[in-house]
């Protein structure tokens, strides 16, 4: 396992995590502070996929393509929780890797903040979607898992309704419940269930039919130009 790979696991377990909770304790509205703390912890990681050589231009903007599309894919689709976000999200950490995946998810979510709202949640929406970016890229590293649409559907699907929707709904329980406890967690996952239904639907449908037009063009484009090399 490579070092940014294995920093990229220290940030999702420990300092996001540890950085959320003095945010939450210190100030409940300091969450534009948080973002760009976290967006700041994840550029090491990301730094690291480039190993000895400087991050180049190309390379950059391809991370901000995919960005930009995630974005799109939140803000263009008029049904509420039916968003191509996560699926766009996803695909990119498989392609070019969970780091990337992670701060796609990232900055999607705290650039289309701006049209939806910034509040106490974005943090805890910047380290959800980036989680399910970086679980694609870990999943279908080590290529056991095939890229066939079905395959993908069925992963998005089950990533969205089993790791990426509770892990977004842990933010009503720190920000909204009176105390943590088992019952207040598990009638919270509940209630979450059906709109993580909904939206690992939307990410299954996104998978299955984008997955393979898009990797086409960004294996072309990383074969040609020889960006985020393994």
């Amino acid at each position: 396992m490579k070092k940014s790979n294995i920093i990229t696991l220290v940030m999702f377990f420990f300092l996001i995590p540890i950085t959320l909770y003095l945010g939450l304790i210190i100030n409940k509205r300091s969450y534009y502070i948080i973002g760009v703390i976290i967006i700041a912890e994840l550029l090491i990681p990301l730094l690291l996929t480039f190993e000895k050589k400087k991050p180049q231009a190309k390379e950059l903007v391809i991370i901000a393509v995919m960005c930009s599309l995630a974005i799109v894919g939140r803000i263009a689709i008029p049904i509420p929780h039916f968003k191509a976000t996560y699926g766009i999200i996803m695909l990119t950490g498989i392609s070019l890797g969970p780091e990337v995946g992670f701060m796609v998810g990232v900055v999607t979510a705290f650039v289309s903040n701006f049209f939806y709202g910034q509040g106490p949640y974005m943090p805890w929406q910047m380290l959800a979607y980036g989680a399910g970016g970086m679980l694609a890229g870990f999943a279908f590293m080590s290529k056991r898992i095939s890229r066939k649409p079905v395959f993908l559907a069925i992963f998005g699907f089950l990533a969205t309704v089993f790791f990426v929707g509770p892990l977004l709904d842990t933010a009503h329980v720190f920000l909204m419940m009176p105390q943590v406890n088992i019952e207040y967690v598990t009638a919270s996952l509940i209630s979450g269930f059906p709109v993580n239904i909904s939206q690992g639907i939307c990410t299954s449908i996104t998978m299955g039919l984008f997955g393979k037009p898009l990797f086409e063009k960004l294996d072309r484009i990383k074969l040609k130009y020889g960006m985020l090399e393994d």
